[in-house]
């Protein structure tokens, strides 16, 4: 029988487990965004926590208190206590790609074209503005399609591809964190795994994450002013209320000229955030709770919206993580806690000052979790037999990482970078095969999970119909993007070295599609079954 509705608890204690966990993995992507832009590109601290930040943060404010309703009216139609709200927060992969390859040049760019630096910084933010309030009005568009490519990209596609995103974008670059400091980072890592995976209890039944936070903050505060902690630790900085209101305005359409040069960046942040968000519920119906595809799009779409009228500059997404946090035990409060405690952080400057005071190190400990337990999932929810499929989909994610990271003006110069990408001295560079398979990598990892389990499922026609499909992609850059950003482009317009790797990935798809289908004519012996 099930439970009444009625006498469903709004927080239940485990509630504050995944609060904790979503709290750390916004902070932490904002901490990055604050840290990218600030420490590489010069640019003022100021305006980032004063305009970018609240706008931001308003954004995961209402997504999650829609989430949390969504949630409550799931428990009630199901009957289910169990049900754990999908969480919202600020995107990874494209916050990111947004710093380093959108804001943070467009800062450069307008500073040498003649604006000072205040005004430079201002065209900047109206450009994020704009930028998310294109990226939601293409979302709002795109979600009543979502079911749509549930019903036809199957499972191992779909988890196979955030699993991907998950091992590296969630899992080891946030571990790369935490060795930076790792008398802090290992010992909180170590809590949430003996909390959170091995299912150990901590001292009076506190919440696992919580105990990981105390312990990393108190190695920090404590051995780091006795210089155990090495080139690590910093002295925290003074305490600054930061008061700003986000309220809507209308400096965004000046930023939506400022837009063009970047529409083959912006748009796909959109479509990757669409593809993501079918992923992510996906993933949370495997692990029981049956959300609405079109209605979880649709709230992310409006928060991007609402952030980006408001003065955010990084688009909100559901995150990859349900399964986790149901996990956890956390249910439908802790969106609730999230959503109040980071918006209202962003408009009283709390959520700065964190940013600013404790090192990554202290945060990413729950991400690594996190990512455990999405890449688990990913091979637990799907038929044994695709398990070489999932796998198979990682390697896109791991190329979009090393591009990243060998992206990132810091590691290499940009014209070092443009040299070695160009560099066909013998053959096509290794730099631009990394940097051009891991572009639109999430879409790429859904292509190649979904042709592998075609061919496991011995609908050889079928891969060959996916093979195509991936070959026209890559012909416009959606996937394999030639590009070292990943722009968009029609391949005639390419220039000659950059048009004959285009059409090197796309005849490559071509070729597999023509072997696939000259074998569906083969009718010789069987294969044995797999498990």
């Amino acid at each position: 029988m099930t439970k009444p509705s009625s006498t469903f608890p709004h927080i239940v204690s485990a509630d504050f487990n995944g609060f904790l966990g979503l709290l750390v993995d916004n902070i932490s992507v904002m901490a990055f965004l604050a840290t990218a832009l600030i420490g590489i590109f010069g640019f003022p601290a100021d305006l980032i926590y004063t305009r970018m930040f609240p706008g931001t943060t308003l954004g995961i404010l209402l997504g999650n208190l829609a989430y949390t309703a969504m949630a409550r009216r799931l428990a009630k139609r199901t009957g289910n206590e169990k049900t754990t709200a999908m969480p919202l927060g600020v995107d990874t992969p494209t916050t990111i790609g947004m710093a380093l390859l959108v804001l943070g040049p467009a800062f450069l760019h307008y500073k040498q074209s003649g604006m000072d630096e205040h005004a430079a910084a201002i065209a900047t933010w109206q450009l994020g503005m704009a930028s998310l309030v294109v990226m939601g009005v293409l979302k709002t568009v795109l979600a009543f399609f979502g079911p749509l490519v549930q019903r036809h990209v199957p499972r191992a596609g779909l988890l196979g591809s955030i699993a991907g995103i998950a091992l590296v974008l969630m899992g080891f670059l946030p571990l790369v964190e935490i060795m930076k400091v790792p008398v802090v980072g290992f010992a909180g890592l170590g809590v949430v795994l003996y909390a959170l995976v091995a299912r150990g209890r901590m001292p009076w039944n506190l919440p696992g994450v919580l105990v990981a936070f105390v312990v990393g903050v108190l190695l920090y505060e404590v051995l780091g002013p006795l210089g155990w902690l090495g080139h690590g630790y910093h002295p925290l900085a003074a305490w600054q209320w930061r008061v700003a209101l986000p309220w809507p305005t209308l400096q965004w359409l000046h930023g939506l000229p400022l837009t063009i040069p970047y529409l083959s960046l912006i748009l796909p942040f959109g479509l990757l955030m669409v593809v993501g968000g079918i992923n992510v519920t996906e993933s949370a119906r495997a692990a029981g709770d049956d959300y609405n595809t079109r209605d979880i799009l649709l709230v992310e779409a409006l928060a991007t919206l609402v952030a980006g009228v408001c003065g955010g500059v990084a688009q909100t997404t559901p995150y990859i993580g349900q399964p986790a946090f149901r996990a956890m035990g956390a249910r439908t409060g802790y969106t609730l806690i999230t959503g109040i405690v980071v918006g209202l952080g962003g408009i009283f400057g709390y959520l700065s000052n964190l940013v600013e005071m404790l090192p990554l190190a202290v945060f990413a400990p729950i991400l690594v979790f996190i990512a455990i337990s999405i890449t688990t999932q990913a091979f637990e929810a799907t038929p044994l037999r695709h398990a070489a499929a999932v796998v198979f989909s990682f390697f896109p994610a791991i190329a979009r990482m090393v591009a990243i990271k060998l992206g990132d003006p810091t590691y290499v110069a940009p014209d070092r970078f443009m040299a070695l990408y160009n560099d066909a001295s013998q053959g096509m560079s290794e730099l631009a095969v990394i940097n051009v398979l891991g572009n639109g990598f999430i879409i790429t990892s859904m292509i190649w999970a979904s042709f592998v389990v075609a061919m496991i499922d011995r609908k050889p026609r079928q891969a060959a119909w996916i093979a195509l499909l991936g070959g026209v992609l890559t012909l416009f850059g959606i996937i394999h993007s030639v590009m070292p950003a990943g722009n968009l482009y029609l391949p005639w317009t390419l220039e000659p070295a950059m048009r004959a790797i285009a059409f090197q990935f796309a005849g490559a798809y071509l070729a597999l599609a023509a072997v696939l289908l000259m074998l569906s004519f083969w009718r010789g012996e069987p294969a044995p079954e797999h498990a």
